[in-house]
């Protein structure tokens, strides 16, 4: 007897309940793939075409991080090679880094209030356990500003690890509701010094308990 992973419809049913989970529509999700808007809503329900063209599959692969037999063989997503729902699956092939609607300032501070995820990031496991980030606490953020240039520059999103507050490098902070982005030295007595890589800003030097340390900024990448 077939399992029912590897029934004819199995695929089928697959591209419903990935459509589900990520929140997207057949029909946007049949625009996406270069297809008229009721693509996908007949493959689902009518069988019509019997199964997806490769290209197709790779498109619709890539959007949900899943292997491209995931829509031809009724692949189980809690299997080995998962895609991963913000990081819980010990063995999933992907992590998804929250994309926060903040900004950090490179430049004199930019209010930040809303902390609540966007949209995401999937990053390969295998690519943050070789960039030595497996276990971080991840969040991603935009930077604005240019007293960060030009090692961090306006628009470039930055990957932010929430467990790493302390020593010296590259941090997000809050000063009072405003969020920066600095380079942080210590300075005797307890206080901060928060550096600028622009040499047209001046450091700014305030006592440790005026800083709240979000976390280590850890990536970096932005449109050449």
């Amino acid at each position: 007897m077939r399992s029912a992973a590897n029934t004819p419809n199995a695929g089928r049913e697959n591209v419903r309940r990935l459509a589900r989970e990520n929140a997207a529509s057949l029909a946007e999700l049949s625009r996406l793939i270069g297809r008229n808007a009721a693509y996908l809503q007949q493959f689902v329900t009518r069988g019509s075409p019997r199964s997806l063209e490769a290209s197709d599959r790779q498109r619709l692969a890539e959007f949900f991080g899943v292997p491209e037999t995931a829509l031809l063989t009724g692949y189980e997503r809690d299997g080995g090679d998962t895609a991963d729902t913000g990081g819980a699956s010990a063995h999933g092939r992907w992590v998804e880094i929250p994309r926060i609607p903040l900004e950090a300032s490179a430049g004199p501070g930019a209010l930040g209030t809303e902390e609540t995820a966007h949209d995401v990031f999937r990053m390969s496991r295998q690519w943050l356990r070789d960039s030595g980030l497996d276990g971080a606490e991840l969040s991603a953020i935009r930077v604005e500003g240019d007293s960060m240039h030009p090692l961090l520059r306006s628009g470039d999103e930055i990957f932010v690890d929430r467990n790493r507050r302390t020593g010296e490098g590259v941090f997000v902070v809050r000063i009072g509701e405003a969020l920066h982005v600095k380079q942080v030295q210590a300075r005797g007595g307890g206080r901060l010094a928060l550096v600028s890589v622009n040499p047209s800003y001046e450091p700014i030097e305030l006592a440790g308990e005026d800083v709240d340390v979000i976390g280590r900024v850890v990536w970096k990448g932005g449109r050449i």
